[in-house]
């Protein structure tokens, strides 16, 4: 079977001038969006960890009550001193 080349097409309208557009710059956004985001990306191997956003979630969730737990003992331990 031979490979049929397709062509090209130039979908711009003739008027049109690549010079009219400006220097594109790839990424031009990425920092403010990644600022005005909670979008976080996990390494591969934690990403393997948790199947999806609920299990992140249930696990940063206990971790967050193991923290305050453990931020209570040390205060009151040093309550008693």
């Amino acid at each position: 079977m031979k490979k049929v080349k397709s062509e090209i097409t130039d979908e711009l309208r003739p008027e049109y001038k690549r010079s009219d557009f400006g220097e594109f710059v790839r990424g031009k956004y990425a920092n403010r969006i990644k600022d005005e985001t909670n979008v976080v990306l996990l390494e591969p191997d934690v990403a393997q960890a948790f199947p999806n956003d609920e299990a992140v979630n249930k696990a940063l969730r206990y971790l967050l009550e193991v923290a305050k737990a453990s931020t209570h003992l040390t205060e009151r331990s040093d309550e008693f001193r």
